[in-house]
């Protein structure tokens, strides 16, 4: 979970890690994989794909100049960038069109596909797919198709073309089965055309909410959909995996009161009760004037202590002593660390987040060891929070998917 745009926006971000955008651009530069093309099927995810953008080599090479020449002189290709829709399902079972942005290289070369997770977002300006200046597919997207990439990035269900529809955020198989049917669309996209070649290989990346949907997505894959994709590596930032005692935790122990924090515990708390159709009384969770207040402004409500002394003793005492089923069955159903994944793995975490607590990313990394994990890593960063540990997962990332 995370308060703000996982990979930054803007002049400012962009400058703050541009070093890492190097690092990307020279270890990639030599990268060229060759593979077969897919077979041509029939449309059954993909419903459109538009060309919204487009950028000439020169344009970012300008671009590019203006942050710093280096960085220009990597740049290889244009790219194109589309808004594509198509066919998913919403939490109830529902048919629905979603969303996402794909960016397309404009180069000869076989490339890869990576598959980006974004992190939390609150508006919908902030979805991949309305491109605005600023956000995560304008800025890194843009620079990461510029080497030779296909870009992938799923809106989710609640942005997008589902706007209308609530996020449901933190959702396990929602993040999962949104994203997974983004990339059976985008194949779909790439074997309709012929100016762009893909080689079959498949990475994952995701920071924050990121990481929970990319470690989602890789178990949706490797468990329900085997073979379907070439999944090369995956790595995931900071999510909150064991989710039934991440939320035991909130609710037991003292936390930091960040407002902007206790809006995203309370997201996950809503969200469950919806979707699980637990529909308690707001006055079950929390006492007054919470309580009143929550249930006027939702996650707007502005919450500045520490999460677990808004709750009612009633509720915190049927957590410890076990009799609440309703809501841990709920968080239960989205942890997703105790299984095994086959996929090269890599958990990157700050040791002081104080926002996603990093036992999550150890109580994965220990269950999928235990369970016998081929290639599982976790990458503690010594003293980082949320927000530090950004730069040392972007640039892990790229040295973790270098020659793969």
């Amino acid at each position: 979970m995370s308060d703000m745009n996982p990979f930054g926006s803007g002049k400012r971000f962009i400058l703050k890690y541009s070093f890492l955008v190097l690092w990307f651009l020279i270890i990639f530069q030599s990268c060229k994989n060759e593979g077969n093309e897919p077979d041509p099927d029939s449309d059954q995810y993909l419903v459109t794909s538009t060309e919204i953008k487009s950028f000439t080599k020169a344009e970012l090479v300008a671009e590019a100049s203006k942050l710093s020449p280096l960085i220009a002189a990597y740049v290889k290709n244009g790219v194109k960038v589309y808004r594509l829709t198509y066919h998913t399902k919403n939490t109830d079972g529902e048919d629905i069109t979603a969303s996402g942005a794909v960016i397309l290289p404009e180069t000869t070369e076989d490339v890869s596909m990576l598959s980006v997770q974004h992190g939390t977002i609150e508006s919908d300006d902030q979805a991949p797919s309305n491109f605005n200046e600023g956000s995560e597919a304008a800025t890194f997207g843009t620079l990461f198709g510029s080497l030779g990439y296909i870009i992938s990035y799923p809106d989710y269900i609640g942005y997008g073309a589902s706007s209308s529809l609530p996020h449901p955020y933190e959702h396990r198989a929602s993040l999962a089965s949104a994203s997974a049917d983004m990339l059976r669309a985008v194949k779909e996209m790439i074997a309709k055309q012929s100016a762009v070649k893909w080689n079959q290989k498949l990475f994952l990346a995701g920071y924050s909410e990121g990481g929970f949907a990319t470690m989602s997505l890789q178990k949706e894959l490797e468990e329900n959909a085997p073979g379907e994709f070439n999944l090369v590596a995956s790595s995931c930032g900071a999510g909150a995996y064991d989710k039934t005692s991440f939320m035991k935790y909130v609710v037991n122990q003292d936390t930091h009161g960040m407002a902007s924090s206790n809006k995203l515990y309370l997201w996950v708390m809503l969200t469950y009760d919806r979707i699980y159709k637990l529909n308690k009384p707001m006055e079950y969770y929390f006492k007054e004037p919470y309580a009143a207040g929550i249930k006027a402004s939702g996650v707007a409500y502005p919450i500045s202590v520490s999460f677990n002394s808004i709750l009612t003793e009633s509720f915190r005492k049927a957590v410890a002593d076990g009799t609440e089923t309703g809501f841990f069955a709920a968080t239960q159903d989205n942890d997703v660390y105790n299984w095994r994944p086959k996929t090269p793995t890599r958990l990157y975490h700050g040791t002081n987040d104080q926002l996603v607590f990093f036992f999550n990313s150890q109580n994965a990394y220990d269950a999928m060891v235990k369970l016998g994990a081929p290639d599982v890593q976790l990458v503690p960063i010594a003293k980082g929070d949320h927000g530090s540990s950004i730069s040392d997962f972007l640039l892990g990332t790229l040295l973790f998917f270098t020659g793969k």
